[in-house]
């Protein structure tokens, strides 16, 4: 049985469309990826399945339950991405004041969760607005969490987090998975998503341009190489392998690179490079490998 199932989703607001016929599926134990730039929709399909937005067509269903019944909800998690807490209360009460809006699910990770992102006796003794953003953002995942959901939506979790629990956190939704929970995972960051989810939903200006694996996208992302040379670039880059484009500029280039790279390597150790650079895939290349350049430029 898939956790969550998202059919044909449409919002409008005003003239603004910010869903168009969104489809998808995440099946138990499946962490999966709901990438896109922000303002691409993300927001809004998250809010539709927790019931805070009307769609005005399709449907959600959490656990196979529609997003209207009490008891998806109570074995729901939600992380929002515009996190607001109750600045005067201490972050154990607002811990304690979250757990008793689900009676039958008690907050039995509580104690792992902290542990885990490092919130101390100290932190949850004091109020919340003198937290730093950081540890508010622990706090509200200690709330979707704490409960053990079966269904975890997270919406940007991990804004203000340093890198240790980033990492720390990834590791708590592998174990979550495979414990047989759904997390889905939005994000506009591709190296989050690539690290822990198994597949991934590509969402553009309220569409979905895919829904594939992680090692799909990884095949098909389209990045930059440049390439310093110490002499003259040669002219013949363009037809390197795996080279879908190629700009020079005298001893210098530029190369649009999809697919496995060891042959333009190999290419390229031919000819005596002084210096290449090659950077961490970003989110606008993944839409040069669906687009392709002006198109990904304009859309």
């Amino acid at each position: 049985m898939n956790g969550l199932e998202v059919s044909d989703l449409t919002k409008r607001y005003g003239r603004v469309q910010a869903l168009r016929n969104v489809s998808f599926s995440v099946a138990a134990g499946e962490v999966f990826g709901y990438l896109g730039p922000n303002g691409a929709g993300k927001t809004t399909t998250l809010r539709i399945a927790v019931g805070l937005v009307r769609a005005d067509q399709g449907s959600v269903r959490l656990l196979g339950r529609a997003v209207g019944e009490a008891r998806a909800r109570e074995s729901v998690g939600y992380l929002p991405g515009d996190l607001r807490l109750y600045l005067d209360m201490t972050g154990a009460s607002l811990l304690n004041y979250g757990a008793r809006f689900r009676p039958g699910r008690p907050p039995v990770l509580r104690a792992q969760l902290l542990e885990t992102f490092g919130l101390s006796e100290t932190d949850l003794a004091r109020r919340v607005k003198t937290l730093s953003r950081g540890t508010q953002q622990k706090l509200g995942l200690v709330l979707a969490m704490q409960h053990d959901p079966d269904l975890l939506l997270l919406d940007e979790p991990t804004i203000g987090l340093d890198p240790l629990v980033q990492h720390a956190f990834r590791g708590l939704l592998r174990e979550l998975a495979g414990r047989g929970k759904t997390v889905l995972f939005s994000s506009h960051v591709l190296s989050e998503v690539e690290a822990v989810c198994g597949r991934v939903a590509i969402l553009k200006a309220g569409e979905v341009l895919a829904v594939e694996t992680i090692q799909t996208l990884r095949e098909r992302v389209v990045r930059h190489m440049q390439v310093r040379f110490a002499a003259a670039a040669p002219a013949t880059l363009a037809g390197l392998p795996g080279v879908t484009r190629a700009q020079v500029s005298g001893r210098e280039a530029t190369l649009w690179v999809q697919g496995d790279l060891n042959p333009l390597l190999r290419e390229l150790a031919g000819w005596p490079v002084e210096q290449l650079i090659f950077p961490e895939p970003q989110l606008e290349d993944i839409f040069l490998g669906y687009y392709g350049p002006q198109e990904s430029r304009h859309a």
